[in-house]
């Protein structure tokens, strides 16, 4: 039996602004706060949600650049919070517990079993297609990132994939999307 319940290979981004500003709204009224801050470091970071959970209140509080150990690399990666700052020390204010992301069972965070479970609700809640899960957030990172800068190699490196081809492939970067590039495309 497959002790995951969110295979990384069905996860995918969420490639549409509407669709993660819903998933948002549906965290704030069908979750709750923590959930919320949750999937906006992730989405933000990209950090891996089992690197997200094992963050303490005291690691970020009044802190714009947090340094994280991940925990499958066991490199260190400073992540920027400077654009969700006001919003991550606003949830502080009223998060009592020691941990960022505490659960409510015992002195202890959340499992990735539980985020997985409250990101699959919210996602159910916002009619947001199949495929979501706890990889959803890095996932949505990266494609975002990408979309952006167009720099698939410091993607590669935040993310620290072994080479190019496994970011594109963890992005979602599809042979459409590829096309349309090309569409406008001349010398």
């Amino acid at each position: 039996m497959n002790k995951n319940p969110n295979p990384i290979k069905n996860v995918q981004p969420i490639r549409d602004r509407k669709l993660i500003e819903d998933m948002k709204w549906s965290l704030k009224r069908h979750c709750s706060d923590r959930d919320y801050i949750l999937f906006l470091i992730g989405i933000n970071t990209g950090l891996r949600v089992g690197d997200m959970l094992k963050l303490k209140v005291k690691d970020v509080m009044k802190k714009k650049v947090v340094k994280v150990k991940e925990g499958k690399t066991n490199k260190f990666r400073e992540i920027n919070l400077t654009n969700i700052y006001p919003e991550i020390q606003s949830y502080l204010d009223v998060n009592s517990s020691e941990w960022l992301f505490p659960s409510r069972k015992g002195d202890k965070p959340i499992s990735t079993t539980q985020a997985y479970r409250q990101l699959k609700k919210a996602g159910e809640m916002a009619d947001i297609p199949e495929g979501i899960g706890t990889h959803t957030m890095r996932k949505t990172f990266g494609y975002w990132y990408y979309k952006r800068t167009h720099d698939i190699f410091i993607l590669q490196a935040i993310l620290n994939h072994s080479n190019i081809a496994v970011t594109k492939k963890y992005i979602g970067i599809t042979q459409e999307e590829m096309n349309d590039s090309l569409i406008d495309f001349v010398l």
